[in-house]
């Protein structure tokens, strides 16, 4: 298949369960760090790898500074202004940066 990426060896993947219990396997597009606070960037895949609408989502991230090997933990972003902070922030990434590597359009 033409422009199909393999991400399982070019990008880190995170499993991430959603709240219905089902499970997204997702690549790590990036770290970022707002006002203090990282976020993490995901793309979520179907289960050949693919991205199919460019659609990313935004958590909050936070490693154990005591144990470097515990997994990250992602919390949700609740507050609107928040989650705006982020998605600008993430724009500004996507600037720097060949976003038609991640996303073929």
């Amino acid at each position: 298949m033409a422009g199909k990426k393999d991400y399982e060896s070019e990008e880190m993947t995170v499993e991430l369960e959603l709240e219905d219990g089902t499970s997204v396997n997702c690549a790590v597009v990036t770290i970022l760090t707002v006002e203090d606070k990282d976020y993490i960037v995901l793309l979520p895949l179907n289960e050949a790898g693919d991205n199919e609408d460019g659609e990313v989502w935004f958590y909050g991230y936070s490693e154990n500074p005591e144990d470097p090997n515990e997994e990250p933990e992602l919390s949700f972003i609740e507050d609107d202004e928040e989650y705006e902070r982020v998605s600008d922030a993430f724009d500004e990434y996507l600037d720097s940066c060949e976003f038609d590597e991640l996303v073929d359009e």
